[in-house]
Formats: C-alpha cells, sequence, structure tokens
C-alpha cells in the first residue's frame, strides 16, 4: 500500500492517508522529492510522545539501565495483587 504522496495527492486523498494512520502506518508527504510531513495517527503519536517523556527522565532512564544489568532492587506485581 502507498506511504509516500506529493502534496496536491494527499490534498486529494485525506480520507485515505488519516485511514491508513489510524491503521498505525506512517504515510509521507514531500514536495519536489523532499519530505515536508508526516501523517500518524492518534496512537502512534502517543507512543512517540509516551517514550520520548521516558527518555528525558533521568530517573527512569537509570531505572531502565539498573532492570537491564539486573540490578532491579524493586518487586514485581500483577494487577491482582493491587488492591482496588
Amino acid at each position: 500500500m502507498k506511504t509516500v504522496y506529493r502534496v496536491k495527492e494527499a490534498q486529494k486523498s485525506l480520507a485515505q492517508l488519516v485511514r491508513q494512520a489510524e491503521a498505525g502506518r506512517m504515510q509521507t508527504i514531500t514536495r519536489h522529492d523532499k519530505t515536508v510531513a508526516y501523517v500518524l495517527g492518534a496512537e502512534q503519536l502517543s507512543g512517540l510522545l509516551e517514550t520520548m517523556e521516558i527518555l528525558a527522565d533521568p530517573k527512569a532512564m537509570q531505572a531502565i539501565r539498573d532492570c537491564e544489568a539486573g540490578k532491579f532492587e524493586g518487586r514485581w506485581s500483577t494487577l491482582d495483587d493491587i488492591p482496588d
């Protein structure tokens, strides 16, 4: 399925671009063969923003590095262990 559109094509195919983005397929829009924009679904953008927040948080990144190195000092719980 097509994922790269020229600006004029994108204008004519906006509904299709949005449907594809909603389905998780990023759409690229170009002008004179250079990328000028992307169309992302809300869920995909939300995930990217959440990842950027985690990457920008030094404590979160240290916790991830510690866990990967086997130095996790917390405890694991299931959802059933958490009181209502």
